[in-house]
């Protein structure tokens, strides 16, 4: 008897190749596209282009409403992020409240055995457990967006594009003449075409509210516009003189401050997550850490406290670690899980991070993010 998955279909190359490749590995092939609301990715070009392709390969597709989580989780977790002065990951969120939540008891429902995707990521079983590996594209790898995957959904969670790179993918999209071989890879946020993020928060925060820009002793430099106009590491846009060129390096909500400083002042030595999701059962002390995609990741030491609670710090300083982004963890190319920064250290610790009330030299990153 054949298995049965379903395979996220979001219209583009990549999903797409993910259903022809299990379609001719034998298994039997559900397509399904969640449809998170007109006007974003998933909308009607992503379900005419995902249906145009099953129909292809003679694979049932079914479209999944999951407009109402869209907009009462991710997009609703993304604006108070922003009003409380962070920059969330919608994405990470996104992968495991919905793709590998809500779809993957949708497929458990209708019968599959396994819930496939587009990712670039390996999965492999490794001295009785699953752990996820970066893919052989590394210019590719999405294993940073899978870090909030809860570790009892590994066992059925196939990504088939891990052992292929892209053009390898296209390639395979184009011998098989599939109608979206030459899609072009969407750079934006599904909910936000366009990538217009200013538009949208100020649609959703209502008025901009004007403050201050101060050092980090309170000297007030300038105004600026509303805080969510605003990241750590900027330095465009500031309208405000000094000799030397000035960045964001913190935001507080609180006071509505934008703090500025030289560019050795985004120097962070530690970070803080509340709610760390471990895909392991055994925490490292030392590991690799990632705070942004793509970005190289640098040996850490690690402290896992309690209630999910993770300090990191860092062999060498990191520039731009960012409160709101997400926090991960590699042991060598292995994931380990990660976490939404809560706090960013600018000096060594003195212990493990409890979840208590701590003052501590960052006093701006202390607004409390929703756990995973």
């Amino acid at each position: 008897m054949k298995q049965r998955v379903l395979v996220a279909m979001s219209g583009g190359v990549d999903s797409s190749v993910a259903c022809l490749l299990l379609k001719e590995a034998g298994f039997e092939v559900i397509g399904v596209t969640m449809c998170l609301g007109e006007g974003r990715c998933c909308g009607a070009r992503a379900v005419e282009d995902a249906r145009a392709v099953c129909h292809m390969l003679g694979v049932p597709h079914f479209v999944l409403d999951f407009s109402r989580e869209m907009e009462n989780i991710i997009i609703a977790n993304f604006i108070a992020e922003y009003r409380r002065g962070r920059t969330p990951n919608p994405c990470v969120l996104c992968n495991r409240h919905l793709k590998f939540g809500r779809l993957l008891e949708h497929a458990r429902v209708l019968g599959c055995d396994f819930l496939a995707t587009g990712h670039y990521a390996l999965l492999e079983k490794k001295d009785g457990r699953y752990v996820i590996r970066r893919p052989k594209d590394r210019k590719k790898d999405q294993t940073y967006f899978l870090a909030a995957v809860s570790k009892e959904a590994l066992p059925f969670l196939l990504f088939p594009l891990g052992r292929y790179t892209k053009e390898e993918v296209r390639e395979i999209a184009r011998k098989a003449t599939l109608p979206v071989a030459e899609k072009p890879q969407s750079q934006d946020l599904c909910f936000i075409p366009g990538g217009n993020y200013r538009e949208f928060l100020l649609r959703h925060l209502g008025e901009e509210r004007p403050g201050n820009i101060v050092t980090r002793d309170g000297k007030v430099l300038g105004q600026h516009r509303g805080i969510f106009h605003y990241t750590i590491g900027q330095r465009r846009g500031l309208g405000i003189r000094a000799p030397y060129p000035l960045y964001v390096i913190a935001i507080n909500p609180e006071r509505n401050e934008i703090v500025v400083g030289r560019r050795e002042e985004l120097l962070s030595s530690g970070l803080v997550v509340k709610s760390f999701n471990w895909l392991v059962d055994e925490p490292p002390k030392k590991a690799l850490v990632q705070v942004r995609y793509q970005q190289k990741a640098q040996p850490c030491s690690v402290e896992a406290g309690e209630h999910g609670a993770v300090t990191v710090v860092f062999e060498q300083p990191l520039e731009m670690v960012t409160p709101g982004q997400v926090a991960v963890l590699y042991d060598g190319d292995v994931l380990l899980g990660g976490g939404p920064i809560e706090e960013v250290w600018h000096e060594k610790p003195s212990g493990t991070y409890q979840g208590t009330e701590r003052e501590e030299e960052c006093r701006y990153s202390r607004p409390q993010l929703p756990a995973f």
